[in-house]
């Protein structure tokens, strides 16, 4: 066995070692009582999160495996270290969600607004009708497998976000020809957009649960979810977190005009400012209850201050730097304190019928459909049809639904699935892929 796998072997044997001893530990720190025990066990998570997201970073290195994928896995396996979080909610949703909206401000700030703008038709065409068609897709086939329609509803809505945190390491390894890099920009730009579409598309659903409105079928979803009253809640938030948004815009230009006035005595504190600018923003509309996630995701896009400014760019890679180190990490792991390991394997079959039905059937529909206005060439199409994993997102998307529904027993665990298998399957066959297509530089 290569060196590398036997250190991944190690990992995974410390983490089993550890959870078994686990509830002894949390047993002790519960015993300390009151405030000293909620803070002693929120410090616990909060190293396990840190400690084994950094080793298995470094882990992955070397093998076919993303490091999201094993921090995942290694949250399953720490559930119970991890059952503080399951107990406290609150914790769990806020943490998400704030690491949520900084990740979603870096897409869209990520996105150069001059070259957004050469591929917005494309783009908006396969990150909202692709979205939607991705839904409806799923929500027959899940029902179709024997899901009940509540849970097939809210996972077809959770897993129809698209997450580039494998993908764009893959794409930079992939020398593609110049004539087919509007297509990588459009793959990794429908991720950054479409995460804002999921997010509010789950909450309409997750309202419809709550309401009972009637989906025991296609037509009833399609019915409900496309009501007057439905219709009018979504435009809502969409035109509320776009307002947000540019408010959030206005701040981040502020702070570009403070920079360009000379004070190099503040640059080392910056960085708190573009934390707190996206926070503040997705504040702002869910006060006006709008979606805060498309008004982060509008700031960032729209403000794009790193492009115009020598210090903006060291900023913006310190940023990326603490995402990719801390938040991502943090949310994958996440799943762990909701799934545990026996929950894992009784749905490992329907997680796995699941995830094929999803790669082979709902995005390929998805993509040659809602690219059927546009000008795109059947081998783009091909292309998209296989860039696309599931992650961040619908996890924290997954983790605020099983806290309004903990009656949904399969919902996380299947989530679970769908995501360790487009996140550890896709970005590897990726190369392979472009390289079948003709992409690729000889």
């Amino acid at each position: 066995m290569p060196m590398v796998y036997l250190r991944l072997c190690l990992l995974f044997a410390l983490a089993f070692a550890l959870n078994a001893f686990a509830p002894d530990v949390l047993a002790h720190l519960q015993s300390l009582g009151g405030t000293e025990a909620t803070l002693a066990q929120s410090l616990w998570c909060l190293g396990l999160l840190m400690v084994f997201g950094w080793l298995a970073s470094k882990a992955a290195v070397g093998t076919v495996f993303p490091s999201f994928s094993l921090q995942l896995l290694l949250g399953i396996v720490l559930h119970d270290a991890l059952a503080p979080l399951s107990a406290q909610l609150a914790l769990a949703v806020v943490l998400c969600t704030a690491l949520a909206a900084i990740i979603l401000k870096s897409g869209g700030d990520e996105l150069d607004r001059k070259q957004f703008a050469k591929i917005a038709y494309p783009t908006l065409m396969i990150a909202v009708v692709g979205y939607l068609l991705t839904f409806f897709v799923m929500f027959a086939l899940l029902m179709w497998l024997g899901l009940d329609s509540k849970t097939a509803a809210l996972l077809a809505a959770i897993i129809g976000s698209t997450d580039p945190a494998a993908l764009i390491p893959t794409l930079k390894n992939v020398k593609f020809l110049s004539k087919y890099q509007r297509v990588v920009d459009i793959s990794v730009a429908e991720s950054a957009l479409n995460d804002a579409v999921g997010a509010i598309f789950t909450a309409a659903v997750a309202a419809m649960v709550v309401s009972q409105v009637p989906m025991d079928n296609l037509g009833a979803m399609a019915q409900g979810l496309f009501s007057p009253d439905n219709l009018q809640q979504l435009a809502k938030q969409f035109a509320v977190g776009t307002l947000a948004g540019l408010v959030g815009w206005g701040a981040m230009v502020c702070l570009e005009r403070y920079r360009q006035a000379d004070h190099p005595f503040q640059a080392p504190f910056d960085f708190s400012l573009v934390v707190a600018i996206p926070l503040l923003t997705f504040l702002l509309a869910q006060a006006l209850h709008g979606n805060g996630f498309l008004a982060a995701f509008v700031a960032g896009l729209l403000a794009n201050f790193n492009r115009s400014a020598a210090h903006f760019h060291h900023l913006i890679e310190q940023t990326e730097a603490q995402i990719e180190s801390v938040a991502k990490p943090v949310i994958f792991m996440m799943v762990g304190p909701f799934v545990s390991l026996p929950m894992l394997m009784d749905s490992a079959l329907m997680g796995m019928a699941v995830s094929l039905l999803f790669i082979v059937i709902a995005r390929p529909v998805a993509v040659f459909l809602s690219l059927l206005p546009t000008r795109m060439t059947f081998k783009e199409k091909m292309f998209l049809c296989v860039v696309r994993e599931t992650g961040v997102i619908p996890v924290v998307l997954a983790v605020i639904t099983v806290a309004q529904f903990s009656d949904l027993q399969s919902l996380m665990p299947l989530t679970a699935w769908v995501v360790i298998w487009t996140l550890t399957l896709l970005p590897a066959i990726t190369p392979w892929w472009s390289r079948r297509l003709n992409m690729v530089q000889a």
